[in-house]
């Protein structure tokens, strides 16, 4: 027996309907993400990219919900306007002052989170077994990057976090905001915690154990002004951004000897799997994701 036209519209609306907002999109690869995942876990959803300029942002992400969408993920330049829209945060994205995730809950409001630090500790943790705690780490940037990842790499308990910043103000700002903020016995009043801010010009005479890129310049070839030895033997270097070619941060930490000098693809699946996680409740595997992605970009 065939489906009649008002049977197939009624099943087509009864699929859970998830979208990655930004300006630009197109190259976004969090639809094939998610796809990947909702296979992987037997779950049936689409996901698409929509190209959303900040201007029409709110407008669209209300109709979005209204005709029926589940949840969305942002991505630059949209995750302060989220942060603005949802109904309620989560205490990461509070901090963070940044929404990547935004999930329709069963009263009909909209929760907002943060999923980009928790990706980032996954990555390093989980998939290449980089220990955070008792570390010294350096953050390279005090932007809306560095800001989304300083609380679960402080919930890590590392021995010590620097925010190195162009403009030092910015870090020293950056870094009081987070005193006290983590469940974390170690952490001491404002002025005596682990985490601090300077300049770049300030990191002359210092060591790191990991030195995290969360500036986009290296993507254009440009680096901060980094001195020789400040990553300590040993030591790891990770980039946030990535691309088909190894960043210029991350060439610089193989010139450095960095045991392990990666870029953020894995960070990319990992936190949306958090995402997905939120929405659907099912955690997926990302490693084989991660795999097939880097695979691609292979030469």
């Amino acid at each position: 027996m065939g489906i009649v036209d008002g049977e197939k519209n009624t099943i087509m609306t009864l699929i859970d309907r998830y979208a990655v907002f930004g300006h630009p999109i197109k190259h976004s690869k969090s639809p094939r993400i998610h796809r990947l995942f909702a296979e992987q876990t037997g779950q049936t959803l689409e996901y698409t990219a929509q190209e959303v300029p900040a201007e029409q942002f709110e407008t669209t992400v209300a109709r979005f919900f209204a005709e029926g969408g589940k949840g969305l993920n942002c991505t630059v330049p949209l995750k302060e306007l989220a942060w603005n829209y949802a109904s309620h945060k989560t205490e990461r994205a509070q901090l963070s002052k940044a929404v990547n995730t935004l999930a329709l809950q069963p009263d009909g409001s909209i929760l907002g989170d943060n999923t980009d630090g928790i990706g980032l500790v996954t990555d390093l943790t989980a998939n290449h077994g980089i220990a955070l705690s008792g570390i010294r780490i350096l953050i390279l940037g005090a932007g809306g990057a560095s800001r989304g990842i300083i609380l679960p790499i402080l919930e890590q308990s590392p021995q010590s976090l620097v925010i190195a910043n162009r403009t030092m103000d910015k870090a020293i700002k950056l870094a009081a905001e987070f005193h006290g903020k983590a469940h974390a016995p170690y952490l001491h009043p404002v002025g005596k915690g682990p985490i601090t801010g300077c300049g770049f010009d300030d990191l002359e005479d210092r060591q790191f154990d990991l030195i995290l890129n969360a500036t986009s310049a290296s993507l254009s070839g440009q680096l901060p002004p980094l001195p020789t030895g400040l990553l300590a033997a040993g030591g790891n270097c990770y980039d946030l951004a990535y691309g088909n070619e190894p960043t210029a941060f991350v060439r610089w930490g193989r010139g450095n000897h960095a045991a392990k000098s990666l870029d953020g693809l894995g960070m990319l699946v990992e936190q949306a799997a958090e995402a997905f996680f939120i929405w659907r409740g099912v955690r997926p595997e990302t490693r084989p994701v991660i795999e097939l992605l880097d695979s691609e970009r292979q030469p």
